[in-house]
């Protein structure tokens, strides 16, 4: 990436009240921002004006926001590419990396973490505070990922982490609040 300036972004994500957020965010600091909810969505608009930088989410809905970095990179070489994601994992950091992503941030991410990735040349990953992830995080995670081998069933997926079903479900009501790496809310 050379040190031209960044200034028009696509953000992809499936939560529009987040995308509207960050969008006004981002738009204060002076970016001119695009917003897509679904991955045809994003290719539409990529493809009519290719945007300096694009913000993916690695969940859309039903699909992955892996798929999007390769069709992305191949309309702009020099396009910077960040995944953002709440969920976040060794296995899926690697997996972006090897796609073509240029960083990979944590949920919720704010527009200082924004800048200092559009900044930074090919970061493998955003470096976090040294700090180590709450034991319920990583529980979460552990608990997604049964559930995404076992394509959302429940039951399957309580015998797959050795638990009972009713347990696993008091689990999934008590969702862990994502950390905050920065002290400013996206606003």
């Amino acid at each position: 990436m050379s040190n031209r300036e960044l200034t028009h972004g696509l953000l992809v994500d499936d939560d529009p009240v987040y995308l509207k957020q960050l969008q006004k965010s981002l738009a204060r600091r002076g970016y001119a921002i695009e917003m897509a909810t679904t991955s045809a969505e994003a290719m539409t608009l990529a493809r009519a004006h290719p945007p300096d930088f694009i913000l993916i989410d690695l969940r859309l809905g039903a699909e992955s926001g892996l798929a999007l970095i390769e069709p992305m990179r191949s309309l702009r070489e020099d396009m910077c590419i960040l995944l953002v994601t709440g969920y976040s994992s060794v296995a899926t950091a690697v997996e972006a990396i090897k796609r073509g992503a240029d960083n990979y941030l944590l949920k919720p991410v704010t527009v200082d973490a924004i800048q200092r990735a559009l900044a930074d040349e090919r970061l493998a990953v955003a470096e976090p505070e040294p700090t180590m992830t709450p034991l319920g995080r990583l529980e979460w995670e552990h608990i997604q990922q049964a559930l995404s081998q076992t394509q959302g069933n429940i039951s399957a997926a309580a015998r797959l982490l050795g638990m009972h079903r009713r347990s696993l479900q008091r689990k999934l009501a008590k969702r862990p609040s994502p950390e905050r790496n920065s002290t400013e809310p996206i606003s």
